[in-house]
């Protein structure tokens, strides 16, 4: 394993964009549902709904924060109604799955999702049982990524000492908080909306538009 991350023992991964390419482009499934649902909130047109949408991410860090902060909104419902779309545009990448695999020590999932949706997806990726837990949004007490709160809460919960852990993310900015409680950062650069805003070199050790060379890199092998 490659020096500067020979001391890591728990490997921490963001879920949307980063376990499987930005092209496949979830995202654009649960901004369809996202439209609905505030179209429906807020009888608003199409155009109004998407503007709010990201708006909402932009300034609260997931449009369901905005939307629990400006208009009350029961989460569970939300969730559960913008994550209910298909897994087809994911496929498995055996090469990538095998390095995960290979990690030594622990394997975690943290994401602003529900983890409900994430083992879905994980499910799609061929990766089901390859993680011991996933730190979602309802842990997270409806206050995502990057707010500070989030991370205390999994080092907290589930005993990760920061300054042994890393954390893989597609955007940059939600690697600020991990650096700064003293973990290794590695932004996932592979073209996600958005995902270099607030990017800094203060706060990202490494970075990588694919996992799989990253991950074969740390291991000592080549795919």
């Amino acid at each position: 394993m490659r020096a500067e991350l020979a001391h890591v023992d728990c490997w921490i991964f963001d879920l949307d964009n980063t376990l499987y390419p930005a092209k496949a482009d979830l995202f654009a499934l649960i901004d369809v549902k996202m439209g609905e649902f505030i179209q429906g909130l807020l009888g608003c047109d199409p155009d109004v709904a998407k503007a709010t949408q990201k708006r909402y991410f932009m300034e609260h860090g997931t449009t369901l924060s905005g939307l629990m902060h400006h208009h009350g909104i029961e989460p569970r419902a939300f969730l559960d109604y913008v994550h209910d779309i298909s897994m087809d545009r994911l496929e498995v990448d055996e090469a990538l799955n095998a390095y995960i695999t290979a990690l030594t020590g622990r394997r975690l999932i943290f994401t602003n999702g529900d983890a409900a949706y994430a083992g879905r997806v994980l499910d799609k990726l061929g990766l089901s049982g390859a993680f011991e837990l996933i730190h979602d949004i309802h842990a997270c007490q409806y206050v995502p990524k990057p707010d500070p709160s989030g991370y205390a809460e999994l080092c907290r919960v589930h005993g990760v000492n920061p300054t042994r852990a890393a954390f893989f993310e597609d955007m940059a900015r939600n690697l600020k908080p991990a650096k700064a409680i003293g973990m290794t950062t590695i932004w996932v650069n592979n073209g996600s909306e958005a995902g270099n805003h607030e990017h800094h070199p203060d706060f990202i050790d490494f970075e990588t538009d694919h996992l799989t060379p990253f991950l074969a890199d740390i291991i000592g092998e080549r795919p």
